[in-house]
């Protein structure tokens, strides 16, 4: 239990600010492509009998080299490019889960997530990943800043922003490898996404938007670690869940959602007189 409580506190940090990105990116798609690619990564360290997060880590690393590349000199969309990648990995995943001679537990167990069989290991690998996201965005954040608003703009006044790009992708990629484990392929994404989406209702700075989305992250994961505790329910999926009434609720309460009525109701009257 104490190992669940530290992953929860850590991956909540470090899935949220991840979120943030994605979010501002608008490129949502991105977590559910590097979900993906973390559980093939980990299937074919199964299936060739080395360390499955060594298999995740690195192909999820190949999948974000290849995101940004593929998009910029295909001259496609980088949702495209991301959906390409993640067509890929679900079918390589699925292709060796099919393989697989005897039984398929352990693939199930990276699938689904089991945040109660966390060792210390898992828990350090998560401190490390999460104390350089936070790094980043500590050192690098008007970088980063200029980056989301325009790349092009931030390439031309001499900021790397192809290469903050691309940190980006590889610390997404970090990221879900360190969580797949304790929440699962299949939930990841939800982690990254809700926290972040639930900050954004509620505030126009992008400071805050960090703030409040690791809050939430970590609301998330210590609410919904509670709940399974007390209901003898699958952890993962407590957390997911938890997450989503998160958002939903910053959605009821988000001032942009007023101001956005007024503005509809401003056009509507223009419209009528």
């Amino acid at each position: 239990m104490q190992n669940a409580i530290l992953t929860t506190f850590l991956g909540g940090i470090a899935c949220a600010i991840i979120g943030v990105f994605i979010v501002l990116m608008h490129m949502p798609f991105i977590g559910v492509c590097m979900s993906h690619a973390a559980f093939a990564g980990a299937l074919l360290g199964i299936w060739f009998n080395f360390d499955p997060m060594i298999g995740a880590f690195a192909v999820s690393l190949v999948a974000a080299a290849i995101i940004g590349p593929l998009a910029d000199r295909g001259d496609i969309n980088p949702e495209t490019s991301v959906g390409v990648i993640f067509s890929l990995m679900l079918g390589i995943g699925f292709l060796l889960i099919g393989l697989m001679p005897l039984t398929k537990s352990t693939a199930l167990d990276l699938l689904w997530g089991s945040i109660l069989t966390n060792t210390r290991s898992d828990v350090l690998l998560l401190a490390i990943v999460a104390i350089v996201v936070i790094g980043m965005v500590f050192f690098f954040y008007k970088e980063i800043q200029a980056t989301i608003f325009n790349r092009t703009i931030a390439l031309s006044v001499g900021i790397p922003a192809t290469i903050i790009l691309y940190c980006i992708l590889f610390l997404t990629g970090a990221t879900i490898t360190a969580t797949l484990r304790p929440i699962g392929g299949l939930l990841i994404f939800s982690l990254i996404l809700n926290p972040a989406a639930a900050a954004y209702q509620l505030t126009y700075s992008m400071k805050k938007m960090f703030l409040l989305a690791a809050c939430f992250g970590v609301l998330s994961g210590w609410a919904g670690l509670a709940l399974s505790y007390a209901l003898n329910i699958p952890s993962g999926a407590t957390i997911v869940i938890t997450s989503s009434l998160v958002f939903l609720i910053a959605v009821a309460f988000s001032p942009k959602r007023k101001v956005k009525q007024w503005q509809q109701k401003s056009i509507a009257e223009e419209i009528n007189d």
